[in-house]
């Protein structure tokens, strides 16, 4: 059986204002994770119609339950991102058009894309979350305990269950298509996917959300646009663009730590990778813990103790 479990979580979004700078000590930060929603929807969506098409391929009852529980995770993860992008949306109108390229650029996947191709798409992507998350986790005090209690108790919620099912997309991977070297083939161009959309959110943010409530340039995590930003201001005829400052979301992060972390996605994508055997971050171990205990995990930072 899988240990995986379908948790249904309630961030009360629709209860008051949903701010973009929902981290203030960090604009980067709020700007990156607001990213992750929007990414969020369009890539769980494919995820659910990619996990359908491939069932009748799954012969292994044990890998059809894992897929069957990681698609139902990855839609509760989807209908909160969804709720927490309805409340930027309010605020911020435009951010619909985002969204909705968002969506059409995973759509687009589904579409003009082989079943292999997308299975290994997830796969790996999903194996870059576990050294990445770890790094935001061992680092919540400064990246998500300073802001919004609903916002940062979506993305640990959110964070936490993707190291629970940080395997899955690797079984159902090899269980239907089973080729490392096709899956190191496919990254290069999966990669590239994946910065094309996160480089159109960000850009969309720029222009749809007031420089004043973001503070800083939301592209400003691409280190070719900021030395292209910086070679404007010196090229006669050229100007860089008045987007903000260009601080990045992990600045003041231990720089061993992104390191680590670093090491950790390239040695998700060699042959042979297990990520059942990496180090976890202590904070999904809290968080399970706390859930299993029934504390208010969906308040994380301001919930009451709970009592026996």
């Amino acid at each position: 059986m899988t240990d995986l479990q379908v948790r249904k979580m309630n961030f009360a979004f629709d209860e008051y204002d949903v701010p973009f700078l929902w981290n203030p000590e960090n604009p980067a930060f709020s700007s990156m994770a607001n990213v992750v929603s929007f990414l969020a929807i369009g890539f769980e969506k494919m995820i659910v119609n990619m996990i359908l098409q491939a069932k009748p391929l799954i012969t292994d009852p044990a890998v059809a339950e894992e897929a069957d529980a990681f698609m139902r995770q990855e839609g509760q993860h989807s209908t909160a991102h969804r709720q927490h992008v309805k409340g930027l949306i309010r605020n911020y109108p435009g951010l619909q058009e985002t969204l909705d390229e968002v969506i059409d650029a995973f759509d687009k996947l589904t579409r003009d894309t082989p079943l292999e191709y997308r299975l290994a798409y997830t796969a790996d992507l999903e194996a870059t979350f576990t050294p990445v998350f770890k790094l935001m986790l061992d680092n919540d005090s400064a990246l998500f305990r300073p802001g919004d209690d609903r916002v940062a108790s979506l993305f640990l919620w959110h964070f936490v269950e993707e190291v629970e099912h940080r395997s899955s997309a690797l079984i159902i991977f090899d269980s239907v298509v089973g080729s490392d070297v096709y899956r190191m083939r496919m990254a290069p161009s999966v990669f590239k996917h994946v910065l094309d959309v996160i480089k159109l959110a960000s850009a969309s943010f720029n222009k749809h959300v007031p420089l004043e409530e973001r503070k800083v340039d939301a592209l400003a995590m691409f280190a070719r646009y900021r030395r292209m930003q910086t070679l404007r201001k010196w090229v006669p005829g050229l100007r860089p663009t008045n987007d903000g400052p260009m601080p990045r979301a992990f600045d003041d992060l231990p720089r061993r730590e992104q390191l680590t972390a670093l090491t950790g996605i390239v040695r998700s994508q060699l042959p042979g990778h297990n990520p059942a055997h990496e180090k976890l971050p202590a904070l999904a171990g809290e968080w399970f813990e706390r859930y299993d205990a029934g504390y208010d995990v969906q308040r994380w930072y301001t919930a009451a103790p709970v009592t026996s």
